[in-house]
């Protein structure tokens, strides 16, 4: 006989399994967990992260800018026109450049002309590195250059280099020497020769290389002495000379003649007086080019009409 089972009215739990009773909406414990899984973002909110996000990106994007307007706007440079031989790349580094350097636009220009003119022949008053970089596009041509500080002198290829003293023309006095200029006849254009005549001339450059007499110039550069402060000594009898010295030539050539810093009074002033705004032909940056007939018969080296600085 089979044994008999004895029931029990306890109901059989499985130890594995737990039961819990349904989560609703309405429980309150719901609604706490789900404040903190599901986050609402309103537009609100969303205004002050937008604003941080595109404020950052303004600040970031300045610093970038800034960094790139630190480094300097102007370095010497090699032209791709013309490339320097070891000698002349190691006086290249020995000389200190000049912080008026000519920048790549306005040496471009410079070079430009002297490859279109060379063989010619060339005067430049200041000694810088890129003048001797120039002096390779002029290899069958003569290179002068006039410098008054002895230690930037070097002995490059094709290049002469004079060391040569200005005569008190300090910055400072640019006005009274216009003025005695326009009122002295011994500076008038058909009196002067340079190396001859009167010496009353203030402008008048002394003791010049006897070079610079005897050749008929094609190009002149006024670069030199220095002019940025008001006791240097300043372009104003160098860009006279240049003026005088494009003026001597026959009646049939063209000179072309280049002068740096015209941003400054000095440069700006006498190159309107002596070249003339009627024989400036072009200009970059800082750099203007006049192109002047020779042989002239007048005492004036511009036209009354075109006179821009008037006292």
């Amino acid at each position: 006989m089979p044994p008999q089972l004895h029931q029990s009215s306890l109901p059989i739990l499985n130890p594995l399994l737990r039961f819990s009773p349904p989560s609703s909406p309405d429980n309150p414990r719901h609604q706490k967990e789900s404040k903190f899984t599901m986050p609402k973002l309103t537009v609100r909110k969303l205004i002050p992260l937008l604003i941080f996000i595109l404020s950052s990106l303004s600040v970031l994007r300045l610093l970038r800018i800034s960094l790139k307007s630190s480094s300097p706007a102007s370095r010497p440079f090699s032209s791709p026109t013309f490339r320097l031989s070891p000698a002349e790349s190691s006086q290249h580094i020995k000389a200190n450049a000049s912080q008026n350097a000519l920048t790549e636009k306005e040496l471009k220009l410079l070079s430009d002309t002297i490859a279109l003119r060379s063989p010619c022949n060339v005067l430049v008053f200041g000694l810088a590195p890129h003048y001797l970089m120039l002096s390779s596009l002029n290899t069958r041509g003569a290179t002068v250059i006039l410098e008054d500080e002895p230690s930037k002198v070097m002995t490059p290829n094709n290049t002469r280099v004079y060391i040569f003293k200005y005569h008190q023309m300090e910055v400072k006095n640019t006005y009274k020497l216009l003025r005695h200029t326009r009122s002295n006849p011994a500076c008038a254009l058909n009196m002067n020769h340079l190396h001859q005549g009167s010496q009353d001339c203030k402008l008048k450059l002394r003791d010049l290389p006897e070079e610079v007499h005897n050749i008929k110039w094609d190009v002149i550069v006024v670069d030199g002495p220095r002019g940025d402060e008001l006791e240097a000594p300043g372009r104003m009898g160098s860009i006279y000379t240049a003026a005088v010295l494009a003026r001597s030539g026959s009646s049939n050539s063209t000179i072309d003649v280049f002068v740096h810093d015209v941003q400054r009074t000095a440069e700006k002033w006498f190159s309107w007086e002596f070249l003339c705004q009627e024989n400036q032909v072009s200009a970059k940056g800082n750099l203007w080019k006049f192109r002047i007939k020779g042989q002239s018969n007048t005492s004036r080296f511009c036209s009354p009409e075109t006179a821009l600085i008037r006292y």
